[in-house]
């Protein structure tokens, strides 16, 4: 981003930090496999990305924060995807029965973690996701997983428009490319939350823990 661009958000008072809430919960958006498998129509490369959000997954667990991982799941031929299964043709991969749509190498949700299958791109949307963060008094989300321009920024938009802070791990979300990762980055940390990096995020958490 260009220092124009820099002093023109500054001068509107964009990309200011909410902070840590004292009740946070961890999201992992849509780590399954039809990113990280070469053959998959959706591979991605971010395996970095899944590395930094299992860090931060450890982290949150020793804290014993609830903690959430969704994927995409679809009834075969995708009759409850809607208009945006039409959209996005490769999302036929995470049809029921198809190994794409597991979780992949290093990823096992534990019995206390809450699974949830979603359709679209928001955790909120048509799910039970935020009826259960505010029966558990949290305050805060910690957002990591794919992709950082797609399902990830519209959890971010979602968490914040029901009223809870919203924190993007930068290094636990990642993208198919480098350009709409930093744009949404950007954009996010702009207006809708506070984005920072892997080693901020587990700090957080130890004190949460402490």
């Amino acid at each position: 981003m260009n220092d124009d661009l820099d002093a023109n958000y500054a001068r509107a008072g964009y990309h200011h930090r909410l902070g840590f809430g004292r009740r946070p919960a961890l999201l992992l958006i849509d780590f399954v496999q039809a990113y990280f498998a070469p053959e998959s129509p959706l591979y991605a490369g971010v395996e970095d990305c899944l590395a930094s959000a299992l860090r931060v997954l450890q982290a949150a667990r020793r804290a014993r924060i609830l903690r959430v991982l969704t994927k995409v799941a679809y009834q075969r031929g995708g009759l409850d995807g809607g208009v945006f299964f039409r959209k996005v043709p490769a999302l036929s991969c995470m049809e029921a029965g198809n190994p794409l749509g597991g979780w992949p190498e290093g990823l096992a949700p534990e019995p206390d973690e809450l699974v949830i299958a979603k359709q679209y791109p928001s955790a909120f949307f048509g799910t039970s996701l935020a009826a259960t963060l505010t029966a558990s008094g949290v305050d805060t989300v910690i957002l990591t997983g794919l992709t950082t321009s797609g399902c990830v920024r519209a959890t971010c938009v979602d968490a914040i428009s029901h009223g809870f802070v919203p924190v993007v791990v930068r290094e636990a979300v990642g993208d198919r490319a480098a350009a709409p990762h930093e744009a949404n980055l950007y954009d996010l940390s702009a207006k809708y939350a506070d984005v920072v990096g892997e080693a901020e995020a587990i700090a957080a958490l130890h004190r949460v823990a402490a």
